[in-house]
């Protein structure tokens, strides 16, 4: 394999080309070079959303078979792979969710809520919602499509129709206020 330069690694432009090869010609090495890259990323996403450390290791398994098997699906105009395979790995953990509780989601709505009840159980997030809560509203809502949703700013920007610098900045100020709250100002 070749040995790759960093920035070309970090590139999104090369992670899309990957994605064109193993769509096109099945290309192991970029299946690879996709999977040794992103797996951890992915396991500790999984992890982070709450996801017992077996299961977090099935789902990223099955969210890179998924890219392997619909590598064809992917457009480079409309996602970052990075943001396509999170994504993926994230319905993945919706859905195995929706298996062990077996709680029939009829929207989004109903899974927001879902998702903001299981928040407020937890004594963190009880903390979290209470800043949440005091931020103005563009802050609040670029938080929770940022970091629930998991889009990225210029998705956020998109939907919302907001400039991409005003989902930056709104994302900073609702950043600096959780560090105040949490008394880590100079972080």
């Amino acid at each position: 394999m070749v040995e790759l330069a960093v920035e070309q690694v970090r590139s999104g432009e090369f992670w899309a080309d990957c994605m064109d090869q193993i769509a096109r010609e099945r290309d192991k090495n970029s299946f690879m070079l996709l999977f040794d890259y992103f797996s951890p990323r992915v396991n500790a996403y999984l992890l982070g959303q709450g996801a017992e450390p077996s299961m977090a290791e099935d789902l990223t398994q099955e969210a890179l078979l998924a890219l392997w098997n619909k590598a064809h699906l992917y457009n480079r105009d409309k996602a970052a792979v990075s943001t396509w395979l999170f994504r993926v790995a994230r319905n993945l953990w919706i859905d195995r969710l929706r298996k062990q509780r077996g709680v029939a989601y009829e929207s989004d709505e109903n899974l927001a809520e879902t998702v903001d009840d299981e928040v407020r159980l937890n004594a963190d997030g009880d903390r979290l919602r209470a800043v949440l809560d005091t931020l103005p509203q563009n802050q609040a809502q670029v938080v929770y499509k940022s970091y629930y949703e998991g889009k990225s700013h210029s998705e956020i920007a998109e939907e919302t129709g907001m400039p991409l610098g005003s989902v930056k900045s709104s994302l900073r100020l609702a950043i600096k206020a959780f560090r105040q709250y949490f008394g880590e100002d100079g972080v």
